[in-house]
Parts: structure tokens; sequence; C-alpha cells
């Protein structure tokens, strides 16, 4: 056998710089064949799912109907257990499905959804126990539709939260306890929570929430906090719960935005500043809208509606591939952003699962084809599934870079 020898500087500790940048090379190939992205391999992206691709980062959810739920959905339910590893529900755990009446619960979706998460090792969210609205009016009505007091309020209140998530108690890792509570200027909503009871509502559901199920994280949930008003208002509530010491694990930015709006910038300074204060931040209802807006500022408030008129419905016969780039520009630059703060960014998810069954077909103006998640109409991944994948093999590829250059360059160096 042929002895392999060694240079002088190589038996002295120093391996030349051109050995070393071989093996990063070859270290960095291996990389992308193994996440299957180079560039001879345009469909190896599809064979990485989305929650292998993030594996080390956070978890990718999606939100789920009724239909998937009861595994109903050939089409969307095999995507859900292949590229996912978290889900939320869509609307089963709401307030008007699960206690439609005063002494009637409905758990039988709810119970379906959460069997559904655990047979495929999913982390379950709970969404959404207080919020303004798909809350029945008896909630905050006696028997002659006229407002109950606080007491009687926060009553109720106590009995849904401890009902609900007492049901389900150490099985789901964690709730949306209270959803958009802050106005677009800062505001707290003059919510019929917020009328009745005053502003420590939402100290209550906290409190609420954590004797319910003490291992649970709590969140709280809203649209728009990049707009730096709404920010701010959201920012003092969180430091209001903190001051009163309950428990808040972390904040979800819904993530319903455009193809412009909000800027990375925007989003990357929002997640910089609900960071700052301790908690984790969840991205919890990420969709981008590319159909033109009714409205002069980005929303998603559900009581908005407006009147169809055809130049507000412009794709009803496919999306053109010139808008398929923009989509996969925006979605490629949204998880560069997720990425860089994957250390403080726990979850990814989705409101819903292919274009098809997503909300914004139906809001704000109904009747519409819209174009807003990573899977298409046919349940196939669009461009923008591949530019999600290939932001993260992008990301670790500049951070094996930045690890092997400080590796050469101390190689490389004289030792004394």
């Amino acid at each position: 056998m042929k002895r392999i020898g060694f240079s002088k500087s190589q038996r002295h500790g120093r391996i030349p710089a051109s050995t070393v940048a071989m093996a990063v090379a070859l270290a960095g190939m291996c990389l992308l064949v193994a996440t299957g992205c180079l560039a001879g391999d345009p469909k190896g992206a599809d064979s990485v799912t989305l929650k292998d691709a993030f594996k080390n980062d956070f978890l990718v959810g999606a939100a789920i109907n009724r239909a998937q739920i009861y595994e109903e959905d050939s089409n969307n339910d095999p995507i859900i257990k292949t590229q996912f590893n978290s889900i939320s529900p869509e609307n089963v755990l709401k307030w008007e499905a699960v206690h439609p009446e005063p002494d009637k619960f409905d758990f039988a979706a709810a119970d379906t959804y959460v069997k559904f998460g655990e047979a495929n090792h999913m982390a379950i969210i709970g969404h959404t126990l207080v919020w303004h609205s798909q809350t029945p009016a008896w909630v905050f009505e006696d028997a002659n539709g006229k407002s109950v007091d606080r007491e009687t309020l926060l009553n109720r209140m106590s009995n849904h939260i401890f009902t609900v998530m007492g049901r389900y108690k150490g099985r789901l890792k964690g709730w949306d306890v209270v959803n958009e509570a802050v106005a677009d200027d800062g505001t707290l909503r003059k919510s019929r929570w917020m009328r009745i009871i005053g502003e420590d509502f939402l100290v209550k559901a906290y409190e609420f929430a954590h004797a319910a199920d003490p291992g649970a994280e709590l969140y709280y949930n809203d649209f728009g906090l990049e707009n730096p008003e709404k920010r701010a208002g959201a920012l003092a509530l969180i430091k209001n719960l903190q001051s009163h010491g309950v428990k808040i694990s972390g904040v979800g930015l819904q993530g319903h935005y455009g193809l412009e709006e909000p800027d990375l910038k925007q989003v990357d300074e929002t997640i910089s500043a609900f960071a700052a204060l301790g908690v984790k931040v969840a991205i919890t209802e990420l969709d981008i809208n590319v159909l033109p807006s009714p409205m002069r500022s980005l929303s998603a408030d559900v009581a908005q509606r407006f009147a169809a008129r055809a130049a507000l419905n412009p794709y009803t016969n496919g999306l053109p591939d010139s808008v398929q780039r923009e989509l996969a520009d925006r979605y490629a630059g949204l998880f560069s952003v997720f990425l860089k703060h994957h250390g403080e960014i726990s979850r990814v998810t989705f409101w819903g699962v292919s274009d098809g069954d997503s909300w914004l077909n139906d809001w704000p103006i109904r009747g519409r084809t819209s174009y807003p998640l990573l899977f298409d109409r046919k349940h196939e991944p669009k461009p923008a599934f591949r530019a999600v994948i290939e932001s993260a093999t992008q990301s670790r590829s500049a951070a094996a870079s930045a690890e092997n250059k400080e590796f050469v360059e101390k190689s490389a160096a004289p030792k004394n």
C-alpha cells in the first residue's frame, strides 16, 4: 500500500488554503445534492418538503378546513401530511363553531382536528378563544337582547376558556387567546369585550387561559402589525400583560400580505420589535394577495366587504407568468427575513393549503379567483414553492460559506 505523505507545513499543523478550499467546495456540492437543488435538477426543489427544508429553523404549518380535518379532501390531505409539521384550525375552534348556544358545546369537529394532528405527529394550535368576530350575539346579551354586565361576561369568558382548553389540556402546543384587539390607529378596538368588561378583559383572558392549561403556550394574534401605529399599540398591549405578571408566550403576525406591502424592512423591524420584549414571534396566517385591492390600505378585517367588479378579478383564466414570478420573488424575500430571525420565529403557518380553498377567493369580494398560496388549483407546487425551498438552501449555503471561510483563514494562518 502506498504511504500518503504530508508536506512540512501539514506536519506542523498548517493545511494549504487550496486544499481546504477544495474540501469546502466539495462540502457545498454535497449540500446542494442532498437538497436536490442543483441547477441541473429543476424538479429537485419539489422533492424537498417544507417541514424538512426548515426543520432547523421553525415549524411550518397550514390552516386546515373541515373537509381536510375529516380527511375528505383527497387532493389536499396528502399535501398537509407530507409538507407540514404544524396545523391550525381555520374555523372549527372559533366560538360560534364550538360553543354556539349558552348551554351547548359541539366538539365533534374540534376533536377530529386534534386527533388528526396527533395521528400525524404535528404541533397543534388552537385558534381562537376571545375575538370580536365569529362570536355569537348571546355571549354579550341577556335573554332580552340587552348587553350583559361585566361580571356576567367575565363568567361566560371564563367558562368558555376553561371548558374548551380544559378538554384538550396537554395536547395542544399553544392557543391564540385573544385575536385582533388593536385598531389600526394603535388604540384598543372598541369591541363588546372592551366596552362591557374594560381594558382588563385582556389580562383576564390570559389569566383564565393559563389556569386552564398551564403548559400551553399563549399567543396574541393580529394583522397589520407592520403598520407603525398599530405595532406600537400591540407592543403596549404585550408590555401591559407582562406588567401584570400574566403568561404571554408569543405574538402572531398574521402575514396577510400583498405583492409590495408591507415592505421587507417593515416585516424585519416588526419581528425585531416583538422579539425584544422576550416573546417568540410566529407568522400565523401567511398568504399573498396578487389581486387588485379595493381598499386604500392593507387589511384583513373580515367585516370589510366590497361589490364585485371585473377590474378587481383580472386572472380568471390563470395567473400570468410575470405575476407568478412576482409572487415567487415576494415569497423568497419574506422567507429571507424569516430565516434571518430563525432564532426568534417559532412557526410559519400558511392560511390554507392550495389556491382553490383560500379565503381570499371570497374576501373582501365574493367569487374572485385568487392565487395566494404555494400550491395551485391542481394541487401542484408553484414557482413560489420552489422559491421558498431555495431560500432555505441558499441560507444554509451562505451560512456554511461564512463558517468555511473562517475555517480556511484559521487553517492557513501560521501557527506559533
